[in-house]
């Protein structure tokens, strides 16, 4: 396969998927990893992607918000193993009493489908998927927070969500980005999403991030928090050890599901 065709693929590969990395497609095409990055680089000269840490997403995605069905889809294996090992995180397990935020999010809706019927937990979330999850656990005590509903996250935001977690001092939040970087910190699109994120931290004593690898290096729009407020990162073994020990050395541990 000549040069051309090869970048014509992967453009159609980024495009299709929303993002795609040099292993996998050095893989695929039988090339070495450097010929790859040798194609992203040229498509990025063209700009018809945006290089990112490990690989490419199609130009324009960086601030552009697929909506919650695309959302789920991408990375599902890596969303479910980081679901599994967050209930570890639970207060109590899930089995005892304490209070948890859950931001909204596909990883963050997963856990929620993990959290068993016999938990007793106080729970609060922001997100309307979250909430249908959990809805018919007898022993929760679920607090839905409102405001006005994104249509893209099904997210409730504005002053109404803001008072709200004001308000709340829970033990442990879930919380969800769009990118996370050393040096970029926590980021997603939109403005109003970024002041709720940035009010969940201040609403908790502990903070576990959920983020598959993918999102790392990714920035965004709207920066809500550093890597520094985030105690625990949960993520997939697409994060690198050596990333991982960056992040760990800058001071939040890392646990690679």
């Amino acid at each position: 396969m000549y040069a051309p065709e090869r970048q014509q693929e992967i453009l159609r590969l980024a495009r299709e998927g929303g993002r795609v990395d040099v292993l996998s497609l050095a893989e695929e095409f039988q090339v070495t990893a450097e010929t790859v990055r040798r194609d992203l680089k040229a498509l990025d000269r063209a700009g018809l992607v945006r290089r990112v840490h490990g690989g490419a997403i199609p130009a324009g995605r960086l601030d552009f918000e697929p909506d919650l069905a695309e959302r789920d889809a991408v990375a599902a294996d890596e969303k479910q193993r980081i679901a599994r090992a967050a209930l570890a995180e639970l207060p109590g397990g899930g089995t005892g009493s304490g209070s948890v935020i859950l931001d909204a999010g596909t990883t963050a809706a997963r856990l929620a489908a993990e959290i068993p019927l016999e938990a007793e937990l106080t729970v609060v979330t922001h997100g309307l998927p979250v909430a249908a999850r959990l809805a018919d656990h007898p022993g929760l005590t679920l607090h839905l927070v409102g405001g006005r509903i994104r249509h893209r996250t099904r997210a409730a935001v504005d002053d109404w969500a803001l008072r709200a977690y004001r308000e709340i001092n829970a033990d442990v939040l879930f919380l969800a980005t769009n990118g996370f970087s050393l040096d970029g910190g926590l980021t997603t699109p939109d403005l109003a999403e970024a002041a709720v994120k940035r009010a969940l931290i201040a609403a908790a004593r502990r903070v576990v991030l959920l983020a598959d690898s993918a999102k790392f290096g990714q920035q965004h729009f709207a920066r809500f928090g550093e890597l520094a407020d985030v105690d625990l990162l949960i993520t997939d073994t697409g994060l690198s050890p050596a990333d991982a020990l960056a992040i760990e050395r800058a001071g939040t541990e890392v646990v690679r599901a």
